[in-house]
C-alpha cells in the first residue's frame, strides 16, 4: 500500500531527528523576527498613534497608498531608487562574472590566491568604514582630488554635487562586492568536465571560444538564479551606505525610498505613512521576482521554482 506523505514525512522525523533539530533555532528566528513583524503591516491601513494600540486606533483604508501616490516627493525617491538599483544590476552584477572567469585563467597559483584574498578584503569592512573611506577620498583635500588638480588645475566637491553621488556609489559597491561575489562563480567553474574543454582543443577552439561555448553554459544556471535573487531585492538599494553618504546638497540624485522611509518613520514618527510606503516597496519586489522568475522558465527552462 502506498503511504502518505505526512506517514512518508513522519519517517524522515523519526530517523533523522536530531538532524532535524538544527532546524529549531533557525524556524524560531524566521518567526519571531522574520514573519511575526509582518503582522503590524495592518497600520498601513489603519491610524497608529505612539503610545497607543500597536495595530492602530482607526481603520483609514487606503488613505496613505493615496497620500504618497500624490505626493511629489515619494515619486522624486522613487525615480532615485529604480535609477540607481538599476545601474546596479547593470554594473554590479556581472563584475563577479568577470572577474571569475577572468581569475579562472590565471595560471599562477600563489598570485591567484593572493589577488582572491584581496578581492574579498572590501566585503569584510564595515559600511561605516568604507563610507569613512569614501568621504576621505572624494573630500576637497582628498587623494582623488589631488590627481584631479595635478591634471585640470581645479577641485571638485563629489560629495556635495548631486551629479556625482551616483557613480561614486555604484563604484563603492563595485569595488566592495567585486571579490565575494565572485566565490559562488569560482565555485560553479569547478564543477565543469576538464574533458570538454580537451574535445574542445582538439577541434580548434580558442580560449574564446572554449569560454563562449563552454564555460558561460556551464556556469548559465547559477548566474541566472542569482540574477532572479538581485532582481527581486532591485529596490531594496544600499540603506546603511547612502545613509551615511547623502546630505541634504545631493537629495536629489541620492534619496532613495529606504532613506526616505528613515526619515519619514522614525525622525517625523509617522509609522502608518511610512509602513504603507514600505509595503508598496515589497510589493514591488514581489512582482519582480515572480516576473523575472517566470520570463527565465519560459526563456532558458531554468528557475528558482
Amino acid at each position: 500500500m502506498k503511504k502518505s506523505k505526512f506517514a512518508i514525512i513522519g519517517v524522515s522525523l523519526k530517523k533523522d531527528w536530531q538532524l532535524y533539530s538544527l532546524l529549531i533555532l533557525p524556524i524560531i528566528y524566521l518567526l519571531i523576527f522574520k514573519y511575526g513583524p509582518m503582522i503590524g503591516n495592518v497600520i498601513a491601513f489603519r491610524r497608529f498613534m505612539p503610545g497607543g494600540n500597536i495595530y492602530g486606533e482607526e481603520w483609514v483604508g487606503l488613505h496613505y497608498f493615496k497620500m504618497f501616490i500624490n505626493d511629489p516627493t515619494f515619486w522624486n525617491v522613487f525615480t532615485n531608487t529604480l535609477l540607481i538599483g538599476g545601474l546596479t544590476l547593470l554594473f554590479c552584477f556581472p563584475m563577479p562574472i568577470i572577474f571569475a572567469l577572468l581569475l579562472n585563467e590565471v595560471k599562477g597559483k600563489k598570485f591567484k590566491k593572493f589577488v582572491q584574498t584581496a578581492s574579498y578584503l572590501p566585503h569584510f569592512l564595515s559600511i561605516v568604514i568604507v563610507a569613512g573611506m569614501i568621504l576621505q577620498l572624494t573630500a576637497v583635500n582628498g587623494s582623488i582630488n589631488n590627481i584631479v588638480e595635478f591634471f585640470t588645475g581645479e577641485k571638485i566637491n563629489f560629495i556635495q554635487q548631486a551629479e556625482w553621488f551616483r557613480t561614486i556609489y555604484i563604484t563603492s559597491e563595485i569595488w566592495q562586492g567585486m571579490g565575494w561575489g565572485a566565490i559562488l562563480y569560482l565555485a560553479a567553474l569547478t564543477t565543469i568536465d576538464d574533458s570538454l574543454y580537451e574535445a574542445a582543443k582538439i577541434d580548434g577552439a580558442n580560449r574564446w571560444k572554449q569560454t563562449l561555448h563552454i564555460t558561460i553554459p556551464g556556469i548559465l544556471p547559477t548566474i541566472i538564479t542569482l540574477l532572479i535573487l538581485n532582481i527581486g531585492s532591485f529596490m531594496a538599494v544600499g540603506f546603511e551606505k547612502i545613509l551615511l553618504l547623502y546630505n541634504p546638497l545631493n537629495y536629489e540624485t541620492s534619496d532613495v525610498i529606504s532613506t526616505y522611509l528613515y526619515r519619514v518613520g522614525l525622525e517625523s514618527s509617522n509609522f502608518s505613512y511610512a509602513t504603507a510606503i514600505g509595503l508598496f516597496e515589497s510589493l514591488i519586489g514581489l512582482v519582480l521576482v515572480l516576473s523575472a522568475n517566470g520570463i527565465s522558465r519560459k526563456l532558458t527552462e531554468r528557475s528558482l521554482w
